[in-house]
């Protein structure tokens, strides 16, 4: 199989992305966000920045990650964040959320945060190596399960530096 960062492009989500971003979101995770909500983030929040990671297999466009981050004033709020199943733990995720962070510094973000499943161990390992701190915990906080969910914040964005040969 081919290097699936070398062969993905990460870009802006458009309006035609989101049926698949919706498919996306469903196979991910257990209380999806509906297809409506990722078109007002598309289309009305301008708070919103909203990204793909699009790559081309066996002749056809596929997305195989995305990821959903509003910023308000100097912070960044990551809202949502997948990969699709084939494709995790390949370094995906940690390239989107690269190049969102990157971007969002540029417009003057200087904090980010999120939470994140506490039992989702990838998640906190892959935002652990790009700086975020575990500063809080938010008692039941996903529905389905009573899960609790863990509050990480990154303090002092800086840009991220990417490999030789290997920007977004």
């Amino acid at each position: 199989m081919e290097d699936p960062i070398r062969t993905a492009t990460i870009r802006r989500m458009t309006v035609e992305d989101v049926p698949q971003v919706y498919a996306l979101d469903v196979l991910s995770f257990s209380l999806p966000w509906t297809e409506r909500s990722f078109l007002y983030e598309v289309k009305e929040n301008a708070n919103s920045r909203n990204w793909v990671v699009e790559n081309i297999l066996s002749g056809r466009r596929r997305l195989v990650a995305m990821l959903v981050m509003w910023i308000i004033l100097d912070e960044a709020h990551i809202a949502t964040l997948a990969v699709h199943p084939e494709f995790r733990r390949k370094g995906i995720a940690r390239r989107l959320l690269q190049t969102a962070l990157n971007d969002i510094y540029n417009e003057g973000a200087r904090r980010a945060f999120l939470e994140v499943r506490a039992g989702n161990l990838a998640a906190l390992q892959m935002y652990g190596t790009l700086g975020f701190e575990v500063v809080g915990r938010r008692p039941r906080y996903y529905h389905d399960n009573n899960e609790d969910a863990l509050l990480m914040t990154l303090e002092n964005l800086q840009p991220y530096p990417f490999p030789p040969g290997r920007t977004p």
